[in-house]
């Protein structure tokens, strides 16, 4: 699984910060490895020229499923841990109820496998 950090012009990345953020994603989404090609992390300061608080952090995160179209949360916080830690937590539970519905609609069909 490979992951990419990205970070606006109002966030500092440097490379603690991305070994930190890299470490909590892929802990997050480890049990999901097989499956997922690529994740992409976007680091964002929503309210750059006021003071830090009031939720102005943000973290995306968008995972690409093998086979799948890339799905995508978003989690707004005080600080960039609890944004990465609500986007992870949101990503986890998004792609367990997507393979779940896939596996249920799998299970469900009627028509003859293709040979």
């Amino acid at each position: 699984m490979q992951i990419q950090i990205r970070t606006d012009h109002n966030i500092e990345g440097h490379q603690a910060l991305a070994d930190r953020v890299s470490s909590v994603v892929k802990d997050a989404l480890s049990r999901f490895s097989d499956r997922i090609t690529s994740v992409d992390v976007h680091l964002s300061n929503q309210n750059s020229e006021q003071e830090d608080g009031n939720d102005s952090l943000r973290c995306m995160i968008e995972a690409r499923l093998e086979g799948l179209q890339p799905i995508a949360v978003t989690d707004q916080a005080a600080t960039l841990d609890q944004a990465v830690d609500g986007a992870a937590d949101k990503m986890t539970h998004l792609i367990e109820s997507t393979l779940g519905r896939i596996e249920h609609q799998a299970s469900q069909r009627t028509d003859p496998p293709l040979s």
